[in-house]
């Protein structure tokens, strides 16, 4: 029967040989599919998406930039699911669960008769191997700060072959948003090599198709380096319509890679992609302005779960560094400093000159998208070079007879602002604010570098000062759970944009956001 799985296992009669008679098969659990009560649609077709880069990984254990996130949740599944536009949880994997009246033990019974793309079983057995990935200190995921609770890691055990028990060291007011957007790994491919300390480096962009197996809607096809990702229909996916035609109705998602604002912006108007995930301010317009010409529509929802920001390198500095870079380090851990550079953004500059009035100020790292968390009662502090002094001085800073910025030893305030290449976005953002700072008396270089390699400076050899880039929201959550470095053109597609300034202390004097 196509499409459809009936749960019932075929008789194939007794086997019998030397006397002996084989065991009879057992037979599978009772599907229990989860039912969309969404318009049912038409089986068929393919949807073609931009994305601006590459992705780095195809491996959900280590995945931190959006590109790789947003390949990588098409073919993985959670155990409890947000819904983005209520932001209140929903069956996934786990098709109900309790919750004990302290909020410390969940207990999650798992879908009957689901399978991974492969179509081997899954169970609690992947549960509980899938959380000793995420926490092995080893493996190095991204995750693992979010498994931690009350300073311990939390605690997955297996009560059958259907029902995991999480215990956790205190009350967490994350609550099921813990089990979002955390894929479930398959334990019969990933077992061994984590065993053998390889799992951090599996499932690369070189990775064969069939090595792979996830509970997703799709799985991987065929990846072509530079121009494209095709990912096909799971015919093992364990979600249906309303009429019991097994999701998803596509038979491909095709990712093509188009590094340029502009060309993602023809090819998007020329029928070549159905989707296009970041649009400029200006592509925006031009699309908006053509749109009852062409076969598309536009639509601005307004500000979004992602923000662009400027964060400061504030890691510890190495013994052999050089004495300018620990110098630097000295002023970016300063408060004051930071909070200097935040007064002296032009904010409402930026939305006016990057994004053409399509863009939000923060003054907070809670967007106004996430309804259910922004606290629209935070002060907004209007930008101020006066008082953006007044605080350098308090932090022992003065300036020249060039009028240029020192610190106490008489050294000069030279750091450079590093972002991505492509991102026409960005890149004025960080020039405009060099030209802020530049009345400040700092001096301020700019600099753009290839994605990959921005993120191995952000995330391994530390080798930058500051940065501007984007942080992506997977949920609502208002502790910035689900976070990825996001690469692409307006921090999201509605063009939400802001500034967020990086700091260690959590005092209210402490400026959060620098806002535009």
């Amino acid at each position: 029967m196509t499409g459809r799985f009936t749960g019932l296992a075929l008789a194939l009669g007794l086997f019998v040989a030397a006397g002996v008679r084989a065991a009879a098969p057992q037979a599978e659990p009772a599907a229990q599919w989860l039912v969309s009560h969404a318009d049912v649609g038409r089986p068929g077709g393919q949807l073609v998406v931009i994305e601006r880069a590459e992705p780095r990984t195809l491996n959900p254990v280590i995945a931190v930039d959006a590109p790789s996130k947003e390949v990588v949740a098409r073919t993985t599944a959670d155990l409890i699911h947000f819904d983005r536009e209520t932001q209140q949880p929903q069956p996934a994997l786990a098709r109900s669960w309790t919750v004990s009246p302290d909020g410390r033990r969940f207990t999650l019974s798992l879908r009957r008769g689901v399978r991974f793309s492969d179509g081997e079983p899954f169970d609690a057995d992947d549960v509980v191997f899938s959380f000793r990935v995420y926490l092995d200190e080893k493996v190095g995921s991204p995750q693992r700060d979010q498994l931690i609770v009350g300073d311990k890691p939390i605690a997955v055990s297996k009560i059958d072959q259907y029902t995991v028990q999480v215990d956790l060291a205190a009350p967490y007011a994350v609550g099921e948003r813990l089990f979002d957007s955390l894929a479930m790994l398959p334990r019969h491919l990933l077992e061994r090599p984590y065993n053998e300390g390889r799992l951090a480096q599996m499932w690369g962009l070189g990775t064969p198709p069939q090595a792979f197996a996830g509970l997703g809607p799709f799985r991987f096809k065929e990846h072509v380096p530079g121009q494209r990702m095709v990912l096909e229909r799971n015919p093992s996916y364990w979600k249906t319509d309303r009429t019991g035609t097994h999701l998803p109705y596509l038979d491909r998602l095709v990712f093509t890679f188009v590094p340029s604002e502009d060309a993602q912006a023809v090819r998007f108007q020329s029928g070549e992609a159905d989707v296009t995930t970041r649009l400029s301010a200006t592509n925006f317009d031009v699309l908006l302005r053509d749109r009852g010409q062409r076969n598309y529509d536009v639509v601005d929802l307004g500000p979004g779960l992602d923000y662009t920001f400027l964060f400061f390198n504030q890691n510890s500095v190495a013994r052999e560094a050089p004495a300018s870079v620990a110098r630097a380090r000295g002023w970016f851990q300063q408060l004051a400093f930071r909070q200097a550079v935040s007064l002296a953004i032009d904010r409402e500059g930026i939305v006016r000159l990057v994004y053409k009035g399509r863009a939000t100020p923060l003054w907070g790292h809670v967007p106004p998208g996430n309804t259910l968390w922004v606290n629209r009662g935070l002060p907004k502090p209007p930008r101020s070079l006066e008082q953006a002094r007044t605080r350098l001085r308090m932090a022992g800073f003065s300036w020249n007879a060039e009028g240029m910025l020192v610190d106490h030893d008489g050294q000069r305030v030279e750091f450079t602002i590093v972002t991505n290449t492509g991102n026409t976005e960005r890149n004025q953002i960080a020039t405009i604010i060099q030209d802020d700072l530049r009345q400040l008396g700092m001096s301020v270089n700019v600099a753009a570098v290839e994605l990959r390699a921005l993120l191995d400076r952000l995330l391994n050899t530390h080798d930058y000062d500051a940065c501007v880039l984007g942080l992506g929201g997977s949920d609502g959550e208002g502790e910035g759970g689900g976070l990825y470095l996001e690469p692409g053109g307006a921090a999201s597609a509605d063009l939400l944009t802001a500034i967020f300034a990086n700091h260690a202390s959590t005092s209210d004097d402490d400026v959060s956001g620098i806002l535009i």
